[in-house]
């Protein structure tokens, strides 16, 4: 064979290798493509309290419209975890394409970390996807007299709230207590003193009992007969009525609107090869049926047209404020749950570094 004969055999395989090597990473970059009929699996990583909204309404209603509009089967695996302990897990190695937390802070962990490289509080509503607020669940007939946030720091009363460690709804909770001493509704604190609104803080943590993992699980030992009240969010009293539950739920004078987001996890959707059908789920959590899915089980909407629709259901707040009021959830992180923050200060005070 000739010397240029076996040039040319030897650039042509090299052609072909390189053209099938091209196409290959083609098809892998197309990964998503899924032909009709083909199944798909998203993977949720959820905070605790939403369960019933995503796995009874908004998870088969997105399956419903994914298969009238691709002809694909999306099937789901869940994982509900408190919010923090949801997000820890996420960055430790929990696949999730998509993540449903309680607070914006949770989310910025996870892109912090590199795994959510987009602008996730670009899309509509800031990202939020439903809202809530804090309220108190009270034994029926509210035999302890509990109105309002001054009550809770009354001798001798037994109070639940989560482990802010861990859970979103804790952070929500203290949050939602230290602002409403600041804004002048605690009876004996003085308006903007935040000495005097941290020792109320330590007041009422005198009277908790038990911190647990999460919102889901506080309320559930609530459920169980242990304590005199539960701060918690408004719509874990709303599904445990739709359960069957029998206890009551408070709204102090002042509270704080729960903003609740949702993003994709864009390190593990490429990875999955799943983004085309990760970012329509996104999209669909603000549609009206998904927001209707979220008010079904307590949630308040965030499309002002279905709040507008079942307004009714919920009861009016007098002082409804944001997080923004103690300057986003990047400050309140550091000023209340930080080395030295307000929450922090308090706990070892009442139980030493532990």
């Amino acid at each position: 064979m000739s010397g240029e004969m076996c040039n040319w055999k030897r650039n042509t395989a090299a052609a072909l290798m390189l053209l099938g090597f091209v196409s290959v990473v083609a098809m892998a970059g197309c990964g998503d493509r899924k032909r009709p009929g083909e199944e798909v699996t998203l993977v949720l990583g959820a905070y605790t309290t939403p369960r019933e909204a995503y796995g009874r309404a908004i998870l088969p209603g997105f399956q419903r419209h994914w298969q009238q509009k691709t002809g694909q089967t999306v099937r789901f695996r869940e994982s509900y975890l408190a919010s923090g302990a949801q997000s820890r897990a996420v960055i430790g190695g929990f696949e999730a394409d998509i993540v449903a937390l309680s607070l914006e802070a949770d989310v910025e962990r996870i892109a912090a970390a590199g795994l959510i490289r987009h602008d996730w509080k670009s899309r509509p509503h800031g990202g939020m996807v439903s809202n809530s607020i804090v309220v108190f669940a009270v034994r029926s007939g509210n035999p302890r007299g509990i109105k309002d946030w001054s009550d809770l720091a009354s001798p001798g009363l037994n109070v639940l709230t989560p482990d802010p460690r861990t859970s979103g709804g804790a952070m929500w909770n203290i949050c939602a207590m230290y602002g409403a001493a600041l804004r002048g509704f605690i009876s004996g604190v003085p308006k903007e003193d935040p000495q005097a609104a941290a020792a109320f803080i330590k007041r009422v943590f005198q009277n908790v009992s038990i911190m647990d993992k999460g919102a889901r699980e506080s309320v559930t030992n609530f459920e169980r007969g242990v304590g005199d009240l539960a701060i918690t969010y408004e719509n874990e009293v709303l599904v445990g009525w739709k359960a069957g539950q029998i206890y009551e739920y408070v709204i102090p004078r002042s509270t704080i609107l729960i903003q609740n987001p949702a993003a994709v996890v864009d390190s593990y959707v490429d990875k999955h090869g799943v983004r085309e059908v990760a970012e329509a789920f996104l999209a669909y959590l603000w549609s009206s049926d998904a927001q209707h899915g979220y008010a079904q089980f307590g949630l308040r909407p965030v499309d002002s047209e279905v709040d507008i629709a079942v307004r009714n259901r919920y009861p009016p707040v007098e002082d409804l404020w944001s997080i923004d009021y103690l300057g986003g959830w990047q400050e309140a992180v550091g000023a209340i749950f930080g080395p030295e923050g307000v929450y922090t200060r308090m706990y070892r005070e009442l139980h030493g570094a532990k």
